[in-house]
């Protein structure tokens, strides 16, 4: 009798289902393989890598991916990244081509908190493969701007400052979800007292205040399209890697890069935690060409 309960248990171990750090499905939420999503980026113009700054298995896909696009493309690989302001770009430039040391990046550039661990595997990689690095997102005292004063605070800045963000005047549709939602949700904040009072000012209204947060963000959707098409050429594959919001539902980088080049092979990834990796909500449906699910107590970088 002990045999068979022993029997039984180990049967019942080794029938355990697998644990999987991710898996991926498509924007209709079928189940797919890396080999799909990689041959698939392979044939694109551009690929909007839309990451949770925090995950650790974004981080290690989009290296993954990286490399592999490299295999497949080598001298035809060209990558960007929010996390990298564009006044950065002679600093980045600089240590992609090994004039420059680590810890002189680090002096040199404002490179986020998490970038040792997070993102300097992927620069470390250019740099050894000779693969152009653009720095795509506007500097971030310009979109604090914006926050506060609106867009027509923009046109207040030297030629030289201007070069680094897109084109003025820049059109902002505040009626696409992604930024409504934004809206709606620093609305929500005002009225519950939630706002830093630090960022606001006696003259403006909530409302002003919500949608010049969504501009803020339209600006750095808007500049990040605006770099990556300058630095795009015919044949390549542009890897962009930014926080998932800037591109999921085909808005934010999406809608600026469609409005300047329609026919542009665009393909955009996006990451969610779920309860179960295995199970997408009917909600993760059409966020993106490929879905990445992780599960919601995955260890985080910081």
């Amino acid at each position: 009798m002990r045999l068979t309960l022993f029997a039984l248990c180990l049967m019942a171990f080794s029938f355990r289902p697998d644990k999987p750090a991710y898996r991926l499905y498509t924007s209709t939420l079928k189940a797919t393989t890396y080999a799909k999503l990689l041959h698939q980026a392979t044939e694109a113009d551009v690929v909007l890598f839309g990451e949770l700054h925090n995950n650790p298995i974004c981080h290690w896909l989009e290296l993954q991916l990286t490399k592999d696009v490299q295999t497949a493309k080598k001298g035809s690989l060209v990558l960007g990244a929010e996390m990298f302001e564009t006044d950065n770009q002679t600093a980045l430039s600089d240590y992609i081509q090994a004039k420059t040391t680590a810890k002189e990046l680090a002096t040199q550039a404002r490179l986020w908190p998490n970038f040792t661990t997070d993102y300097k595997p992927i620069t470390d990689f250019a740099r050894e493969q000779h693969i152009p690095f653009i720095a795509t997102n506007v500097p971030r005292v310009y979109a604090r701007l914006v926050s506060r004063q609106g867009l027509s605070a923009l046109d207040t800045l030297s030629a030289d400052a201007k070069r680094q963000i897109a084109p003025l005047p820049l059109t902002v549709d505040l009626t696409l979800p992604g930024y409504q939602a934004m809206i709606d949700m620093m609305g929500n904040a005002s009225h519950s007292g939630t706002t830093n009072p630090q960022t606001t000012t006696s003259s403006k209204t909530p409302s002003d205040m919500a949608a010049n947060f969504a501009r803020a963000q339209a600006i750095k959707d808007a500049t990040m399209a605006y770099f990556i098409l300058q630095n795009h050429q015919s044949g390549q594959t542009f890897l962009h890697f930014n926080g998932d919001y800037h591109s999921k539902n085909f808005e934010g980088i999406v809608w600026y890069l469609r409005q300047k080049q329609p026919d542009l092979k665009i393909m955009t990834i996006s990451s969610v935690e779920v309860l179960d990796v295995n199970k997408p909500a009917a909600e993760n449906q059409n966020l993106a060409d490929f879905l990445i699910t992780i599960p919601v107590d995955m260890t985080k970088t910081y």
